[in-house]
Order: C-alpha cells, then structure tokens, then sequence
C-alpha cells in the first residue's frame, strides 16, 4: 500500500472544519424530520381519509426514490421552477429531513399501534380528550418502545449527510474531497474524514442507548 498521511496531516484542522456544518446540517435534519415524521404518523392513524392518504402518498414519494434526486430538485429544481433562491444549507436540511420524515412516521406509526389498546380504552373512559390522550399517553409509551429504531434512522441520517457535498456544502466530505483535490492523497484524506464519520455515528449511538437505559429504567 502507497499511503503517505504526512502530507495530509496539516490540512486535518481543515477537514475537522466541517464537522460543524455536518453537526449542523444532521441536528436540524434529525429535529425536522422527527417533527414532520410525528405529524405524518398522526396523519396515518387519522380517520381523516384525505389526511391519510396525504401521508400515505408523502411516504411512498420519499421513501421510492433517491436521496440525491431528492437533494437535486430541492437545490437545483426549486429556483428553475418557482424563482425560489436557496443556498447549501438549508437545501441540505430540506432534502435529508423530508427524507427522514417518511421513515420516521412509518416508525412511529407502528409503534403508536403497537401500544396496548386498553389503554386508550381507559383514557376514553375517564373522558381523556383524544389529544391529550396522544400526546400524554400513547405518544411516550410508543416513543420508549421504538427509540432503538429512530436511533438507528439518525445514525443512518449522519451518514447519509455525507451526500451534501454535491451541491457544496463545505462538509467533512467536500473538505476531505478538496484536501485530496490539492495533495493528490484522496484514499489518506477520505480515510480520515470515514475516521471523523465513524466517531460521529459512534457517538449517536452511545447517546441512544444511555438515553434508552435511562427511559427503561
């Protein structure tokens, strides 16, 4: 193998650089999509034929085709179309959180069918509003249950973010991809950044299961 690190070294604070527009670009995915994930879960469980057949639809859209055409449309298709000038940033965050939001309501709508009837029996028998019922009631029983499986969505959300630095966004990817553009050292410099991704992801899923020992107990 032909590695030289030497000659990436320096520019390692550079690539670090991008961790702060991941971080970025992933929390407020990760908020968007666990927000409108939760309304569409709702939506699904609705006896609103209309509303469920809106979430229905989004799901199918989203979750039938690719991320990166996604991606494109938002950033590119959006101002051709309708004049709407967005930058990388917040195309970024539209596109993954959308994204993540069919995955999140499917998740989430299971696990809210997955409680046990008899307790929203009890809450409509002591006059519990159906609101208040769901959001007091069911929606944190099903949240317990299903956080391993949004966790894992999130760590494959961090991931996924790395797909930004097509239209780009200063990433971890897009500033290994220009360090490697610079040094000729693209396997050293990719390397690295896969090294700051596998921390990230890693970190994710210690917080997720702290956090899922902490509920359970």
């Amino acid at each position: 193998m032909n590695l030289d690190f030497s000659g990436v070294i320096p520019s390692i604070p550079f690539i670090l650089e991008g961790i702060k527009v991941t971080l970025a670009i992933v929390s407020m995915s990760i908020l968007l999509g666990f927000v409108l994930g939760s309304i569409l879960a709702v939506f699904k469980i609705s006896d609103i034929k209309v509303l469920t057949f809106f979430a229905s639809a989004y799901t199918s859209i989203f979750r039938g085709t690719p991320l990166i055409l996604q991606l494109m449309i938002i950033y590119y298709g959006l101002p051709q179309t309708f004049g709407i000038d967005i930058s990388e940033f917040p195309a970024a965050i539209l596109a993954l959180g959308l994204n993540s939001a069919a995955y999140v309501s499917e998740i989430i709508r299971a696990g809210i069918q997955a409680v046990d009837k008899g307790q929203s029996e009890a809450a409509i028998a002591l006059g519990v509003p159906k609101r208040l019922m769901l959001l007091d009631i069911i929606f944190p029983q099903a949240i317990r249950n299903i956080l391993p499986a949004l966790i894992n969505e999130f760590t494959s959300l961090t991931k996924e973010s790395a797909i930004v630095t097509v239209i780009g966004a200063s990433d971890v990817m897009r500033r290994a991809y220009m360090v490697g553009s610079d040094t000729y050292l693209y396997m050293e410099s990719l390397m690295i950044a896969g090294v700051f991704y596998y921390v990230l992801v890693s970190l994710l899923s210690f917080a997720g299961k702290k956090l899922e020992v902490k509920l359970q107990g």
